[in-house]
């Protein structure tokens, strides 16, 4: 029986956007590694985590088993908060396999909370801006704050948004570094309210890669007018169990909505169309280019019809 014919992208309730995982699935994450899961994978087992991997990757399972102490260190360093956990972290060498259990064709790793689990695309790592350090850092950030927050009251964005930020600024999907679809989004004032993305992000390429943008920028704007102290004083308010709302208004004395509106107004007055052009600009000279290029071969074409007329009106030499 292989595993991944049961994977499926469904919804959970208390994770949207990412993979729920079928019930048979809890017998692969705590049954003996002698289960049919561990057949299909090797097994490295420390004291605090769990690494499932594909043969070719014992390698990158080591690493992963040698980085998790100071990452789950700097994370709760970061937060004031304990990742007291022991996670299972499944490296998959084949896209394929990764693209089964994954929501998305963009997402390059993802976490299930509810299992304690981390699943990351080894195909993608170590290609900018993906590495297995901050990849792996990411996704524990998604762990650490549903350990403490319970999931009805965690907005996606705010869960993004925070994990982007204490990666190290990378999410886990692939989006165009050279483009900000932000920008575009400030320019044109069709931003994707946050209420829109309380309980998943959108499916669609350009949206989803907005969503991701929009919740790093928001969390980015918060410190930058509350500090670091700011957002930690809002997830506190949730631990506690407020609402993001009340959190908002408690921790910052400010309503969310009026933040909302208020960072908008900040990127707007950042961005100009002279900005918004320089992410195309290659695209612009190579238009530009093949434009020349195409006139001067409608003049060469002309000139030569040119003198072939002139030759002909002359006549043959005697």
């Amino acid at each position: 029986m292989n595993p991944f014919k049961v994977l499926r992208p469904l919804r959970h309730a208390g994770w949207p956007g990412l993979a729920f995982w079928p019930s048979i699935l809890i017998l692969y994450f705590t049954a003996p590694v002698t289960c049919l899961y561990a057949a299909e994978f090797d097994v490295l087992r420390q004291e605090s985590l769990t690494v499932l991997h594909d043969s070719a990757l014992r390698h990158a399972a080591q690493e992963t088993a040698e980085i998790y102490p100071s990452l789950r260190a700097d994370l709760e360093h970061t937060f004031g908060l304990d990742l007291n956990l022991k996670p299972t972290v499944l490296l998959l060498k084949n896209r394929n396999h990764f693209q089964r259990m994954a929501e998305s064709p963009l997402t390059v790793a993802f976490a299930v909370p509810s299992k304690n689990l981390v699943v990351i695309d080894y195909s993608k790592m170590n290609i900018n801006p993906f590495n297995l350090h901050v990849i792996l850092k990411h996704e524990l950030c998604h762990l650490l704050l549903h350990r403490h927050i319970p999931d009805a009251l965690l907005p996606r964005w705010l869960d993004e948004g925070v994990s982007q930020w204490a990666s190290d600024g990378i999410g886990d999907i692939i989006m165009d570094q050279k483009r900000s679809l932000l920008n575009r989004a400030a320019l044109k004032s069709a931003f994707i309210p946050l209420n829109a993305l309380e309980e998943g992000f959108p499916r669609d390429k350009e949206s989803l890669s907005l969503a991701y943008e929009e919740s790093k920028s928001f969390v980015l704007y918060i410190i930058s007018k509350y500090g670091k102290v700011g957002i930690l004083r809002v997830l506190k308010c949730m631990i506690e169990g407020e609402t993001a709302d009340t959190a908002f208004m408690t921790a910052l004395s400010i309503p969310l909505l009026e933040l909302e509106k208020k960072w908008h107004h900040s990127l707007r007055q950042k961005v100009t169309w002279f900005t918004y052009l320089s992410y195309y600009i290659y695209e612009i000279l190579f238009a530009v280019a093949a434009f020349v290029t195409i006139y001067a071969f409608i003049r060469a074409i002309g000139r030569k019809r040119a003198y072939m007329r002139g030759s002909t009106d002359n006549g043959p030499y005697a």
